[in-house]
């Protein structure tokens, strides 16, 4: 088995951003020359997700309506006790999840007609960072 491990970068301009990334996974991928494994993708912060979803117009918005329902911005974590203010950021992160895997067949990423790998962000304005690793032969 082969591994190739590639770091990307971003430098998000809003608290919550979502950033496609499933062209980013395809370069590494093509550049790993692997046909046949997994590559796993990991938001490298406790404060981001990594997720498998539709592009389809208005489902981000929804996606982000739900998170605030869930963990809503503003009210008094426990966490905000720390001197930090991004406690629903934290939980945003626990409902999305960190990484995804997805399979990789004849040297392709081997996604359904309409997903795409999206890199949620919920405490931005900084530079963030995710690990691609291909994994196969």
């Amino acid at each position: 088995m082969r591994t190739t491990t590639e770091y990307v970068w971003f430098n998000t301009t809003r608290k919550r951003e979502f950033i496609n990334i499933t062209q980013q996974v395809a370069d590494v991928l093509a550049k790993s020359q692997i046909q046949e494994g997994l590559a796993l993708v990991s938001a490298m912060h406790i404060t981001a997700g990594v997720y498998v979803n539709d592009a389809e117009s208005g489902l981000i918005q929804d996606i982000e309506d739900w998170l605030q329902k869930l963990a809503p911005e503003g009210p008094d974590y426990r966490h905000h006790r720390t001197g930090e203010a991004n406690g629903d950021a934290h939980l945003k992160n626990l409902l999305i999840g960190h990484q995804v895997i997805v399979p990789v067949t004849d040297g392709k990423l081997d996604l359904g007609p309409w997903q795409q790998i999206y890199y949620a962000e919920f405490d931005g304005r900084r530079k963030k960072r995710i690990i691609i690793k291909i994994m196969g032969e």
